[in-house]
């Protein structure tokens, strides 16, 4: 399968894309940045560069063309403010899925964050306004005529893979790693389970593969 990444450089981008390399897959990780090129090609991935907060339609059309999917994993960041999470994670996702749309390219995973619902429109708290971003991203998407799979994760560490996890619409809150999250959009990718769910992911005692094929 051919798949873009949108955040390619990323850390659980980096790990999607190593995981699928190694699978004989071909991963596109599209990225800001022109000096990480080389770190995502040493994953075994494509690099093309664009900003999403400046790209446009026809760009990411012309970068998803022949693509298998499409995962979202970009995002602004810790450091940056309640602006670029309204510009990338909210509107570099909506440009995505109708880039997809003009591309004919149907399947689309989002990685978002549990909790994105639970927000306070009133307040201009950076993190309330990245819930906010997420939120209202999704919602987007879940609009559009797309095979979309929204995928929240607990809170993220960078521990060791447990490649064991609880999936549902809602679970307890709790932590997970990155590595495992990975795990979980490798195996939506190769399964095509979850169409049209949005899922919660944490740490849990179900191997990854049994947990996505449950859904």
């Amino acid at each position: 399968m051919r798949i873009v990444i949108v955040g390619g450089h990323g850390q659980i981008a980096r790990q999607l894309s190593r995981r699928l390399s190694a699978a004989g897959h071909e991963p596109i990780a599209l990225l800001r940045n022109p000096d990480h090129c080389d770190d995502v090609r040493a994953d075994g991935a494509e690099p093309v560069v664009l900003d999403l907060e400046r790209g446009d339609v026809h760009r990411v059309e012309e970068i998803v063309h022949g693509a298998d999917a499409v995962v979202f994993a970009a995002g602004a960041g810790p450091s940056s403010g309640p602006e670029r999470k309204l510009t990338l994670d909210r509107d570099g996702l909506i440009l995505t899925a109708d880039g997809m749309l003009a591309a004919g390219i149907r399947r689309l995973l989002v990685v978002s964050s549990m909790g994105a619902d639970d927000f306070d429109a009133d307040s201009a708290d950076t993190f309330q306004v990245y819930l906010r971003a997420k939120s209202e991203g999704d919602a987007a998407v879940r609009d559009r005529d797309l095979d979309w799979t929204i995928v929240r994760p607990g809170s993220l560490t960078d521990d060791e893979a447990g490649d064991a996890v609880e999936i549902a619409e809602s679970v307890e809150a709790g932590s997970v790693p990155r590595a495992d999250i990975a795990h979980v959009l490798h195996a939506l990718l190769e399964s095509g389970a979850g169409v049209h769910r949005t899922i919660e992911v944490v740490g849990g005692s179900t191997p990854v593969a049994e947990a996505v094929r449950a859904l």
